[in-house]
């Protein structure tokens, strides 16, 4: 693995291991925020989001921590990225309403943490299109069908090439028998 990303994964993780740690242990201080959001989830989509908003903040602080592991050691980096950015969702959305404020101060305060979320956001997404120099599933199936036409219009030349001799050497021997 090159140093910039041995060095920008952890840091980029950093964030989710020490929030998602504390959200497992202590998730009482995070309920009241969330309470907002998962309780509406939990209705819209029973059976997936947990009906208790302390399971579903210890449950979004394990997916954090396992995923911030993962993207940490380099395992399924991409998978992991995108995961923690799905994380960031409820998370900014119930942690930082800035909207809800009437003193100015607070309102900026909670702001500027909902934009840094965005930004955390944003390179957690470009650390899920990184490829590692490896060509992308993308490139790799537009090379796969650009692949497969060239051999295709290879076996169409070849076949109307070995079908022209066949047809004189067809017609020559008519004309000897004729």
């Amino acid at each position: 693995m090159p140093v910039l990303r041995m060095i920008a994964r952890p840091m980029l993780a950093s964030m989710f291991l020490v929030g998602g740690l504390d959200a497992v242990r202590n998730p009482a201080r995070l309920v009241p925020a969330a309470d907002k959001v998962v309780k509406p989830l939990a209705e819209r989509f029973p059976g997936i989001v947990p009906d208790s908003t302390e399971q579903a903040v210890r449950l979004n602080g394990a997916v954090q921590l396992a995923a911030g592991v993962m993207l940490v050691l380099g395992r399924q980096p991409r998978l992991a990225a995108l995961t923690l950015a799905a994380t960031l969702v409820p998370v900014t959305w119930a942690g930082h309403r800035f909207w809800e404020f009437e003193d100015p101060e607070r309102r900026e305060q909670q702001l500027i943490h909902l934009l840094k979320n965005v930004s955390m956001m944003g390179g957690l997404l470009l650390a899920a299109a990184d490829t590692a120099g490896r060509p992308s599933l993308a490139w790799r199936g537009r090379h796969a069908v650009h692949s497969a036409r060239h051999d295709v219009a290879v076996a169409a030349r070849t076949a109307r090439a070995t079908r022209r001799p066949a047809m004189a050497a067809g017609r020559m021997q008519g004309r000897l028998a004729g």
